[in-house]
């Protein structure tokens, strides 16, 4: 039996987005594989998902902007291109926070309002290394 990795999500956003719109994608996440243990963000859009983190009392993962362009994404947003470097904000962000052999457990979803993607990656956890 291998040990549970630690489960964590990341965020992107619009400018536009409100604490609503990444509850509502945190709460997607939850629904559809269950509890997370981290939340995590780029540098420059971590105030939003830190007042989410202790509204929920979970801890967040601070990523650097510059480290986003680095990771291949399954999702590959134009938008996303062109503005941070990489398909998917929030799926970047999920894998960096994650940590190396990091894998995800789905392609990012939408909030209602579209204007936040939360994706749920789940970190490699070395043989015999319990948590």
């Amino acid at each position: 039996m291998t040990a549970r990795g630690l489960r964590i999500a990341g965020f992107g956003f619009r400018s536009e987005a409100t604490l609503e719109s990444l509850a509502q994608a945190l709460d997607q996440l939850i629904d559809q594989y269950g509890a997370i243990d981290k939340l995590a963000a780029a540098h420059s859009m971590l105030p939003l998902v830190e007042v989410l983190g202790r509204l929920r009392g979970i801890e967040v993962i601070a990523v650097a902007d510059a480290e986003l362009p680095t990771v291949t994404t399954l999702t590959h947003s134009a938008q996303s291109l062109q503005a941070r470097g990489t398909g998917s904000v929030a799926e970047a962000v999920a894998l960096l926070a994650a940590g190396p052999g990091a894998t995800l457990l789905g392609p990012r979803i939408i909030s209602a309002d579209r204007q936040a993607t939360a994706a749920l990656a789940l970190s490699e956890v070395p043989e015999g290394i319990t948590e």
